[in-house]
């Protein structure tokens, strides 16, 4: 790869492609190291499927990933470190659950106790639960049943274990929550592994001491924002990786405006952006049959703000579950801690996007708070503020909140293509991670493995370099000693 004229050029130890969270934390654990680095970054902002939006009036928003969980340590202790501190999510009062029938139940707890289709969902869950903790989550295709589950989806999964329709609604939803995408199009195989990084499925479903169980006072953004500052000019934000050429020399990384050469580079991208890229030479057939297998999830976010969490005076905490024909699968009370003003965020999933994204704003608006309004009462269908942020439109993640991998893809491609570095090239983003895998604790994880590879390799290879060092001033000296340095000069001449 040639340097284009009017590019310039800016060499380091390695490049870091990507300033969402993996590739935040792999700069910063190489800014720890004292490695010299260049992160680039093709967005005017850092965070990637993390975006903090400051409404007029109306505070933080989170539109991407937003909660935190006591057992995501990694992304508790980098908060701590750059003081960003967190509040409980509200869950105090009755939960509701809306259905297709229009019937809307009042609950506490995880589900209504003798809900339509309750007992079928535990018991297919509890399954899940089962399976899951059979998985190898570092080296996954050691898992016993690993081909076999790969080769089924999880809707085929859970027709064989019940014919209870509300028990499959059920299931549908939580597999659109936590993946974004419907039980027809994901590996059985990799529901159960994120299961397994996560701790159970008790863990990504619930609130307190779960993954929803707290929020970032300044939006979840704010940990990625503090550490972009202490790394100063070495980010460089609106710079899209375009092009990368690899080889046991190193890398060359090409921006719109920049050459980058390095001895490695860390790519920290969603799979998407990683296909969009040319690579020089191609990447191979395992990487790149594993990117085919990971789609991206399908997911809107939107927020509609009040004067006051209403809702909560009426005994209503505002998170609900919707299993009806409106746009919005998920409900949560998303009001700033000290409730100065209310906020309701609402989640489109999976085949409801599609129809949600083609409709206009305006219509948008509507159909979302008539789905609020089935939730809290008339007043949610009047806010003072209403945003949405829908990813698969986002022009760098084409999708969110992670992706997912379908049938065939682990089994297929998993243990060469998943994170195998590529030469001199390491794969982090929170879709390689083993322990809460789409999460941004997982992103975080990942950036650190992925540096903590090139540190090693890096070791490696200058632990060679002074080794030839020293044979090469050996033989310089042997040379001496026979008259070596005389010799030389007679014919070597201008050499020297």
């Amino acid at each position: 790869m040639e340097r284009q004229s009017g590019t310039r050029l800016i060499e380091s130890d390695v490049v870091v492609v990507g300033g969402g969270y993996a590739g935040l934390a792999a700069a910063l654990r190489l800014h720890d190291h004292a490695v010299d680095f260049t992160l680039v970054e093709a967005s005017d902002r850092v965070g990637g499927r993390v975006l903090t939006e400051i409404r007029p009036g109306g505070g933080p928003v989170d539109h991407g990933g937003q909660w935190v969980g006591p057992t995501q340590t990694r992304l508790v202790e980098l908060a701590a470190r750059f003081d960003c501190p967190t509040f409980p999510t509200w869950e105090k009062g009755s939960h509701i659950e809306v259905w297709h029938d229009g019937a809307r139940v009042p609950y506490t707890g995880a589900a209504p106790a003798d809900g339509p289709g309750t007992a079928e969902y535990v018991r297919v869950t509890e399954l899940l639960d089962e399976f899951a903790r059979t998985v190898d989550t570092v080296r996954p295709w050691r898992t016993a049943r690993f081909e076999e589950w790969d080769a089924r989806t999880a809707q085929s999964f859970f027709r064989s274990e019940t014919g209870d329709a509300d028990a499959l609604r059920r299931l549908a939803l939580a597999v659109q929550g936590l993946w974004c995408a419907e039980p027809d199009e994901i590996s059985l195989f990799h529901v159960l592994f994120y299961i397994a990084a996560a701790g159970g499925f008790e863990q990504l479903m619930e609130t307190r001491g779960c993954a929803q169980d707290s929020r970032f006072a300044t939006g979840a953004a704010g940990p990625a924002r503090a550490v972009a500052a202490l790394l100063g000019d070495r980010v460089r934000l609106g710079e899209q990786a375009l092009a990368i050429a690899y080889d046991a020399d190193g890398v060359r990384v090409r921006t719109p405006t920049a050459l980058l050469r390095a001895r490695r580079a860390i790519v920290a991208l969603p799979p998407h952006a990683v296909r969009a890229m040319d690579f020089l030479p191609p990447l191979p057939a395992a990487r790149d049959g594993w990117l085919s297998h990971s789609p991206m999830g399908r997911v809107a976010k939107v927020h509609a703000v009040y004067d006051t969490p209403f809702w909560r005076e009426e005994g209503l905490s505002g998170v609900a579950t919707l299993y009806d024909d409106g746009p919005i699968g998920v409900v949560f009370d998303n009001s700033p801690e000290d409730g100065s003003h209310g906020v309701l965020v609402g989640f489109v999933y999976g085949d409801r996007l599609d129809g949600f994204a083609a409709l206009d704003e305006a219509d948008r608006r509507a159909a979302v708070l008539d789905s609020l309004v089935s939730v809290a009462g008339p007043r949610a269908g009047r806010p003072r503020d209403y945003t949405e942020k829908i990813w698969s439109q986002d022009p760098f993640a084409r999708g969110g909140y992670e992706a997912y991998t379908t049938p065939g893809g682990w089994s297929g491609h998993g243990e060469r293509g998943w994170r195998e570095p590529t030469g001199p090239l390491h794969w982090a983003g929170t879709e390689t991670a083993s322990e809460w895998n789409g999460y941004i604790d997982g992103a975080v994880s990942s950036g650190y493995r992925a540096a903590d590879e090139v540190l090693a390799d890096l070791a490696r290879a200058d632990e060679a370099s002074g080794s030839e060092e020293a044979d090469e001033a050996d033989e310089v000296s042997g040379l001496d000693e026979v008259g070596g340095a005389s010799g030389l000069d007679e014919v070597g001449g201008a050499a020297r």
